[in-house]
């Protein structure tokens, strides 16, 4: 459970500029290692830093762009998939491309079948655990018409190998160049590679421009 007494932790996307992150009391990196931080620290956006996850100020010599570039509906958006107890909302917009879904369930996801999700291809249960692992949100579903609860979690972000900033536990995220909110206020997936087009969003650009963090 989220400790109440704490602030609530914020991150903001400085325009062309890197997250600026406060009062966030856990950081990760891909093996699992605590980070240090800050009650203030910037983490690099723009893929080039040689200090990541921490800025080091290379956007403004690399011509780093915040600007979203994708013409797709907004994050509130999702399309829905029924079955005859569970119901799958699925939003391409703001998908990581972590595999979960695929990987965990191909049964129910899987990119070789029209429509490529069966609400009906598993037990319910078994879903919800799949979309509950989804990092970036893109994934909810109701079981009997019952929204499945989303995990309640301490804020903490995660440094995915060679991938994004993996956020949990509600952070309020600000971003006042493209006014995007999260599909999941409770997690999400923010760029880091700085190639996404639909920042500060992950889509998954990483993959195909091969961004790599070494340290990461």
């Amino acid at each position: 459970m989220p400790d109440s007494t704490r602030p609530r932790p914020t991150i903001e996307c400085k325009p062309n500029g890197p997250y600026l992150v406060t009062e966030l009391p856990s950081l990760w990196n891909s093996r699992g290692e605590a980070l240090p931080t800050r009650g203030r620290m910037a983490l690099c956006r723009c893929g080039g830093s040689a200090n990541k996850p921490f800025c080091d100020g290379t956007h403004a010599r690399n011509g780093f762009s915040g600007d979203r570039l994708q013409a797709e509906p907004p994050a509130s958006a999702g399309v829905e998939y029924r079955g005859k107890r569970v119901t799958i909302t699925d939003n391409r917009s703001v998908c990581a491309h972590a595999g979960r879904c695929t990987d965990g369930l191909p049964r129910v996801w899987s990119t070789a079948s029209e429509p490529w999700i069966d609400a009906d291809g598993a037990e319910p249960e078994a879903i919800r655990a799949v979309v509950r692992a989804c990092p970036s949100g893109a994934l909810a579903c109701s079981i009997d018409g019952v929204d499945c609860a989303t995990p309640e979690r301490e804020p903490a972000i995660t440094v995915a190998k060679d991938g994004p900033y993996a956020v949990v536990g509600g952070p309020d995220l600000r971003d006042e160049v493209t006014h995007q909110t999260p599909a999941s206020p409770e997690h999400y997936t923010l760029c880091r590679c700085g190639g996404s087009k639909n920042k500060p969003f992950c889509d998954g650009t990483h993959w195909h421009i091969g961004f790599r963090d070494e340290q990461g």
